[in-house]
């Protein structure tokens, strides 16, 4: 038999190199590259070679209505864009303990009343998820187990019992004939996956894949694997937090961003249906350096407390520490106070929190952090049923936000009686019960904060 070539293939992007080397150039990672053994190309794709097709002119293809199947949960639906569509691949990744085994198998629950289901598990024994799935209180009589880690002596169990949904938990104990490498390597990973989500997609057939994360809260194995399949979603909070927060970053039938909360109780997850009070603290007095903000995360409004601490640094070097919130854009916008209205924090520790572990992407919370450190530097109480966004520019400029009347809306709905938005946002129906102040320049936001 010819001898096995070795190659170094890096763990976090797969890129391949001839010898080991302490720095990847694809992705700028240290000490990501191991040694992995090469096969032919002919023994490493016959595995999953797909049925034959024919050229066809767009106009000709047949298109079927598309059908959504529920999960069980309205907000793992929303998070999906709906629904599960059918021959859909759906990789769900998250740290160790989060959750993602519980909602897999309250999903895979819920969908074995009407639909056959197999649940592949490669790091349980069946008796471990029973006896989960009883702890939980779910029904067991048409989930079927599985406990194996072999792509092809999965694949010969599923072609034979053509379950309708799909759950292997987790992709990273999956490992094929086809490569000599190690379960978990990048090679085993791309190659497990490329098999079972071919076969999804030849036969109509739900898949769902659980994925770790890194320590640096990237999914473990190549880049590529999120490239292959339809739906990428991520756990986000901490375990120690009652509260669970799904995010789509990747989907081919819905919305990006969009975010599904859960509370983790002893029967599993259960959905949150109003996610605005988890986020908002009601204090019994007013406090500095606390605002609320209205950010849109995917198709709905949430009501964010973001809250700032200024003190003085005994440090040559003050402190910029932000959580939920991008700390560079932190350091920007102590840049635009200070040039626009010589308000200096060079010699101060600034510390930023939003409240609940969520995570705001969007620069509509870039007036309510300011606002948040003016109160916490100058220890001015704001009113508690004030209301605050808007993107700053670094002219000093207040720019719109996308989606400002529904957050309007949602503050009204929660008995907020006075928002400082951008005068782009003013909306032409005015939100019963509620006083709207418009402006235009960062001297317009600082006025309205003095006078307040």
């Amino acid at each position: 038999m010819p001898k096995n070539k070795l190659i170094f293939c890096c763990q976090t992007c797969g890129t391949l190199y001839p010898k080991w080397t302490g720095q990847c150039t694809g992705c700028n990672e240290w000490n990501t590259i191991v040694e992995e053994a090469q096969t032919t190309q002919t023994a490493r794709y016959q595995g999953y070679a797909g049925t034959e097709v024919q050229i066809a002119r767009m106009a000709d293809v047949t298109l079927h209505d598309e059908i959504r199947l529920s999960s069980g949960s309205q907000e793992l639906d929303r998070v999906l864009g709906g629904g599960i569509i059918m021959g859909s691949a759906i990789l769900i990744g998250g740290d160790p303990g989060i959750g993602k085994s519980t909602i897999l198998l309250q999903t895979i629950a819920h969908l074995s009343k009407n639909l056959k289901t197999l649940y592949i598990t490669g790091e349980e024994s069946p008796q471990q998820v029973t006896l989960r799935a009883r702890r939980l209180g779910l029904p067991e009589q048409h989930v079927w187990l599985l406990a194996d880690t072999h792509v092809e002596t999965i694949l010969t169990h599923v072609k034979k019992e053509k379950p309708r949904v799909l759950v292997i938990d987790s992709i990273q104990t999956m490992h094929t004939s086809l490569l000599s490498s190690a379960p978990g390597s990048v090679g085993q990973v791309r190659e497990s996956a490329m098999q079972l989500v071919s076969y999804a997609k030849q036969t109509e057939t739900a898949l769902f894949l659980a994925g770790h994360v890194t320590k640096e809260g990237s999914l473990a194995g190549p880049r590529v694997l999120e490239h292959m399949v339809d739906t990428v979603l991520y756990f986000e909070g901490e375990q120690d937090n009652r509260y669970r927060i799904i995010r789509a970053v990747k989907n081919r039938f819905g919305a990006v961003n969009e975010l599904g909360i859960f509370a983790m109780t002893e029967k599993g997850l259960r959905e949150v249906s109003h996610p605005s009070a988890i986020f908002l603290s009601r204090y019994t007095q007013p406090v500095s350096g606390s605002i609320i903000t209205a950010t849109k995360e995917g198709s709905r409004p949430l009501l964010v407390e973001v809250q700032a601490l200024v003190d003085q640094s005994h440090m040559a070097n003050p402190r910029r520490l932000s959580v939920g919130l991008d700390p560079q854009r932190l350091s920007m916008l102590l840049a635009v106070l200070h040039r626009q209205s010589g308000i200096s924090t060079h010699n101060l520790d600034v510390f930023l929190n939003v409240v609940g572990g969520l995570q705001i992407t969007e620069t509509a919370a870039d007036l309510p952090t300011l606002f948040a450190i003016l109160s916490s530097f100058r220890n001015r109480h704001l009113p508690t049923d004030l209301l605050v966004f808007g993107e700053l520019g670094l002219a000093g400029e207040i720019r719109p936000v996308p989606g400002g009347q529904e957050r309007l809306k949602e503050a009204a709905k929660h008995g907020f009686k006075k928002a400082i938005v951008p005068h782009g946002n003013v909306v032409k129906n005015e939100v019963d019960g509620m006083k709207i102040l418009p402006v235009q320049t960062l001297k317009d936001a600082l006025d309205c904060f003095e006078n307040i």
